[in-house]
């Protein structure tokens, strides 16, 4: 990928591409998929594919919601992959082209495709589901999220995602993942994507306050003075 930079090279290859201050709130954000990929770079068994590339930009979707300015979202995604030497463009339209396969099937579709390890599968979904059965693979943590995302843009008769979670250990399991790395990566996924959407709305709540304060101060200061 990008030879072995170190952890310092990174961040300063992020700040020169991305040199506005990121909101505190996304921080933590910016900070963990920053260290994923990077980690990621240095690992030679480590190939992108359909599940990583739904993964990361779910992840990148999720945890950035409510950020300001939102035109700086494509330029801090962009960031994010090029200091690790991922090309952005490559993975969002895989992304894209993954989501797109299996958008208009059903549950039970995808789920076939996957147990029977990419056969009649799309494109992007069997060159996947190759690669994890080869024998060189390493497993990234947004693979997990990638699955239950696939799942989830499938049309099925239930999207509970309770239902989903186990759906997605039990193919996990069936297509080699490991079933305890997907149980508690999706565990604690669901559990941060929770308190974020908590955090944002209560973000969102207190600058709506202040909006309104200022416009009550405004008013009263335009009101005639006796």
């Amino acid at each position: 990928m990008t030879g072995l930079r170190t952890i310092a090279d990174s961040k300063r290859a992020f700040h020169a591409a991305f040199p506005y201050v990121i909101p505190s709130l996304y921080r933590r954000t910016a900070d963990e998929l920053l260290v994923e990929l990077h980690l990621l770079s240095h690992q030679t068994q480590f190939k992108t594919n359909a599940l990583f590339a739904v993964g990361l930009r779910q992840v990148f979707t999720a945890f950035t919601k409510g950020y300001r300015p939102a035109d700086h979202l494509p330029q801090l995604f962009d960031a994010l992959c090029s200091c690790n030497g991922f090309n952005a463009e490559e993975l969002k339209s895989l992304a894209e082209g993954s989501e797109q396969a299996v958008s208009g099937h059903s549950v039970d579709e995808v789920q076939t495709w996957l147990q029977a390890k990419g056969d009649g599968a799309p494109a992007p979904l069997a060159t996947c589901l190759a690669d994890i059965a080869g024998e060189q693979f390493h497993y990234s943590r947004l693979m997990a999220v990638g699955l239950f995302s696939l799942l989830s843009s499938a049309q099925g008769d239930s999207q509970d995602p309770e239902e989903l979670c186990k759906t997605a250990h039990t193919i996990g399991e069936q297509i080699g993942l490991s079933r305890p790395r997907l149980e508690k990566d999706l565990s604690l996924y669901r559990n941060n994507l929770e308190k974020m959407a908590q955090a944002v709305e209560l973000m969102e709540e207190t600058l709506a306050s202040e909006r309104r304060k200022r416009e009550r101060q405004a008013s009263e200061n335009k009101q005639p003075q006796d």
